[in-house]
């Protein structure tokens, strides 16, 4: 166990991680029968030449790359920790282009790694880039909206799209998001939302009040999803059931 982790912890064992991890979900994806809800919404977009924030909740991240129909590469935002880095290193197999945020250590660190981060996003979406976002990573609390999706949303005036990925197998992985493990030789689902537009002023409460609206928004996706694959997601951090 501790050379495992110990292994995963250097640049060849993520990048091996990484490797295998691509595999798996490719594996999965050509085995799961597919449902897409609202397929024309991303590509009508990214057609027009407009840039959008892709978002999802951190616990169904795992079968996002075979979600996203733009040509171009989605620019993902992943933390800087040892999780991030591995789940940079997967997505990376799938043309993803690696935006590094927030690290939980220390104080200071995190708010630098935030701004910066925030920065290259917002010059993405300038430069015509669209960027992927898990808006409650990369600790939590699960399931809840962080402002900074709405601020960004704002700030660059791209839409926001809200997306849920599932698969009716999966295993619940013991970790503060309750992230699902997709399990090969299921029905899937794959629920786009309509398009969220944030005006850029807005005082303190409308902030509020649209970021209440995305998170809304973001549920109802992935209630949706789950309901197309048969299962019974919990959504206790929310207060809500399917």
């Amino acid at each position: 166990m501790r050379l495992g982790k110990w292994f995963l912890g250097t640049s060849p064992g993520r990048a091996a991680f990484g490797f295998v991890a691509a595999q798996y979900v490719r594996l999965v994806n050509l085995t799961t029968k597919w449902r897409i809800i609202n397929a024309r919404i991303v590509p009508d977009l990214v057609g027009r030449g407009q840039a959008v924030i892709f978002v999802t909740w951190h616990g169904r991240l795992m079968m996002v790359p075979c979600a996203w129909p733009g040509k171009a590469p989605l620019h993902l935002l992943v933390s800087r920790h040892g999780d991030g880095e591995m789940i940079a290193r997967a997505m990376s197999h799938f043309g993803m282009i690696m935006v590094r945020g927030s690290t939980h250590r220390p104080e200071r660190q995190r708010d630098k790694g935030g701004a910066a981060a925030m920065r290259e996003m917002l010059a993405s979406l300038k430069q015509g880039h669209s960027v992927g976002i898990t808006p409650d990573g990369p600790r939590g609390p699960a399931m809840r909206l962080s402002a900074g999706v709405v601020t960004l949303a704002r700030l660059s005036g791209a839409p926001i799209v809200p997306v849920a990925v599932c698969t009716g197998r999966y295993y619940t992985l013991d970790s503060w998001d309750r992230f699902h493990f997709a399990l090969p030789f299921s029905k899937g689902a794959m629920v786009f939302g309509e398009p969220i537009t944030i005006e850029r002023r807005i005082d303190e409460v409308a902030q509020e009040a649209a970021r209440r609206q995305v998170e809304a928004a973001l549920m109802e996706v992935t209630e949706r999803a789950d309901r197309n694959t048969g299962t019974a997601a919990a959504h206790a951090e929310c207060g809500t059931v399917p």
